[in-house]
């Protein structure tokens, strides 16, 4: 039998953990001509679900991740890339004609992969991507509008300072083209899209996504754990109990919990399928704590505690806020209801290794 759990890359059916609300909504949404910018922590799914409600509107589409993107030429070379992939060349090049900076273009004959590049500038690229945007309008059509996605968008400052201006001068003379900006450091992206002197402030529908309803988790996890126990409902809740519903690591441990059972394996099988993750991490874990700095390592037990060190009064307020916006801007962790260690793999690691 298959594994029916997938985790570590974008994942579609079957292994779509359901939220059918939110892709109803965003299929509605890229229905209009407005765009949306979509927040949440690390690995909660949100490109997994912007790609398939994306694939379901039947729509050409860009998908352009922004942590990958070195310069300005870099995103412009990215950009051009991704449309020659969607759409065929003969439409294309009569809009490479009118190029101001043109770019090399090569196809390697052996895997048909293209690639694209522009040679540095003056302007440092801008025209190029003035270029290249002012072609996403020209292909995009009435009746079958371009979709542009960005992800990690809060990685658009790490190319250039004033990138967020430059881009929004283009973005907002535009018509006929929707733009999905998805990010994981929410103080970036709310200071992006939510400060009053940003340039993209309000420049599209805000949405957060929360983790998955436990209720709707454990239905998906019991339908696909009931080929490999008896006790599917049981097991289900074990595993949501320890990731708190967490989609990524939800679907991790659900693939150690189930290739456990399948393999007849005895005892606490849950705890059995924590410690062989674990284990597999445990040099990771130990070089990313020797990393962090005596005030972080203190959050990071507090937290990994159940306690809120906003609350601690054993160092500086100023001290511990500034820690736990540190921790938070790097992903390690988030708060929902109460500030939690993004892994809890990591966390159960911290409490047996630091704490105890």
């Amino acid at each position: 039998m298959e594994n029916p759990f997938k985790f570590g890359s974008l994942v579609d059916a079957p292994y779509f953990t359901d939220r059918v609300k939110e892709l109803e909504y965003i299929i509605q949404f890229l229905k209009s001509e407005n765009h949306l910018i979509l927040i949440s922590p690390r690995r909660f799914g949100k490109s997994s679900l912007v790609r398939k409600a994306v694939l379901k509107t039947k729509r050409p589409y860009l998908w352009l991740n922004m942590q990958a993107v070195l310069s300005k030429e870099d995103l412009a070379a990215k950009l051009l890339k991704a449309l020659l992939n969607q759409y065929k060349f003969e439409k294309i090049k009569y809009y490479l004609r009118n190029f101001r900076v043109v770019p090399s273009v090569n196809m390697n004959p052996m895997t048909d992969e293209l690639t694209v590049s522009f040679q540095p500038s003056s302007d440092n690229g801008m025209t190029a991507i003035e270029d290249v945007m002012a072609m996403l309008q020209k292909v995009s059509t009435p009746d079958n509008k371009l979709i542009v996605v960005f992800d990690e968008f809060q990685s658009i400052l790490e190319v250039d300072k004033n990138m967020d201006k430059q881009l929004r001068a283009i973005m907002q003379e535009q018509i006929g083209v929707n733009y999905v900006f998805l990010g994981s450091q929410e103080s970036m992206m709310t200071d992006i899209f939510e400060c009053v002197k940003s340039p993209f402030y309000h420049f599209g529908m805000l949405m957060r996504l929360s983790k998955i309803p436990y209720d709707d988790f454990k239905a998906y996890l019991t339908e696909r754990l009931s080929s490999v126990t008896d006790s599917e409902e049981l097991v289900a809740d074990e595993i949501l109990a320890f990731t708190s519903c967490h989609p990524y690591y939800t679907q991790e441990l659900a693939f150690a919990v189930w290739n456990n059972l399948l393999l007849g394996k005895q005892g606490n099988v849950m705890q059995l399928s924590v410690d062989e993750i674990i284990a597999t991490h445990d040099l990771d874990y130990e070089r990313l704590w020797l990393n962090f700095n005596k005030t972080d390592k203190y959050v990071m037990v507090s937290v990994s505690m159940g306690n809120n060190p906003i609350q601690d009064r054993k160092l500086p307020t100023s001290t511990m806020t500034s820690a736990v916006l540190r921790l938070t801007k790097k992903g390690y962790i988030f708060r929902s209801d109460k500030y939690e260690v993004e892994d809890p793999f990591l966390q159960r690691w911290i409490l047996k290794n630091v704490v105890d």
